[in-house]
């Protein structure tokens, strides 16, 4: 058995580091050490676990299958002990230059990324963003281990230990070029089913909420082209007959610059509520909360960032 008391818990952020920077050279750089420096605390770790922990290829140290293992728990220890840090701290955004990372897909990072920049811009000028795309499976580790600081999603498949809160009720919308022929006097749900589709949507993706609508009612619309992004859509809309359906938030944003109309789907049909997502553990850290106050006024939300149980 491993006596805790006797180990340097700084091997594991050298772990960490060398583990993320796949290096020793950008691992000491990443913690002002020296090349030597972090050598030596690899060799105490590889004798603390009796494992090589990483094999070279080249310029690159590749993890052993014992350092995947092993990784998850120590981000995860780091990360809460520097949220735990952080809440001894106030957080000033003027001169902060910390680096937040945001979970976000394609469907919500148009509606959000560029209004929280230019948040950010006049209120926190050196703080640095990074919009990460992530699968919703693994957002509850992510932020666990602080890979993520929040997420912006639907409601994810696993909540656990985590805090949530909506940020905008969705509607569905069809976008279509400006002065579509078919359109003149609306859109009923005959003329919508009359037209040619265009979806964007993951290889993998389940039947959409407008399709499982229609199904409902014994009715198929005409799908003639599928691709992975809203903005690829857009255009093949702004340049074509074809239409699209898709949330009201991403709508807003992709089609500002075709100028394509947006008109209501013709069935009462909600779409995709967007929800953001913490680390529990990050309920008072105030950097988090100050991030998280800030989405809220990106989407119109005024008030608590607090914690909501799922």
């Amino acid at each position: 058995m491993v006596n805790i008391s006797r180990v340097d818990l700084n091997l594991f952020v050298v772990l960490d580091a060398i583990y993320t920077e796949r290096g020793i050279t950008r691992a000491s750089e990443r913690l002002n050490l020296t090349q030597s420096a972090i050598s030596h605390a690899l060799s105490r770790l590889r004798e603390l676990v009796n494992d090589p922990l990483f094999v070279r290829e080249g310029h690159l140290m590749v993890p052993t299958p014992l350092a995947h293992a092993l990784i998850p728990s120590v981000k995860r220890a780091i990360g809460q002990i520097e949220s735990s840090l952080n809440q001894l701290r106030s957080f000033d955004p003027a001169t902060s230059t910390r680096q937040f990372s945001i979970g976000v897909g394609h469907m919500v990072e148009s509606a959000a990324i560029p209004r929280l920049a230019a948040r950010l811009r006049a209120h926190a000028p050196q703080v640095r963003l990074s919009a990460v795309h992530h699968d919703q499976n693994n957002v509850p580790s992510a932020l666990a281990t602080g890979d993520l600081d929040v997420a912006l999603d639907v409601m994810l498949p696993s909540t656990q230990n985590l805090s949530c809160t909506p940020l905008r009720r969705s509607r569905l919308v069809v976008a279509a070029r400006a002065g579509h022929p078919a359109l003149d006097q609306g859109l009923s749900l005959e003329s919508y089913l009359a037209l040619d589709h265009v979806v964007a949507s993951s290889p993998h993706c389940a039947s959409s909420i407008e399709d499982q609508a229609l199904s409902r009612l014994g009715m198929e619309r005409r799908i003639v082209v599928r691709c992975q992004h809203y903005w690829t859509a857009c255009q093949l809309v702004a340049s074509s007959d074809m239409v699209l359906t898709l949330p009201e938030a991403a709508a807003e944003t992709a089609n500002a610059a075709l100028g394509n109309r947006l008109l209501p789907f013709p069935l009462d049909v909600s779409g995709p509520d967007i929800h953001l997502f913490w680390p529990r553990g990050a309920n008072d850290d105030p950097a988090n909360r100050w991030l998280r106050e800030q989405l809220l006024a990106c989407f119109g939300r005024a008030g608590s960032a607090g914690d909501q149980k799922l």
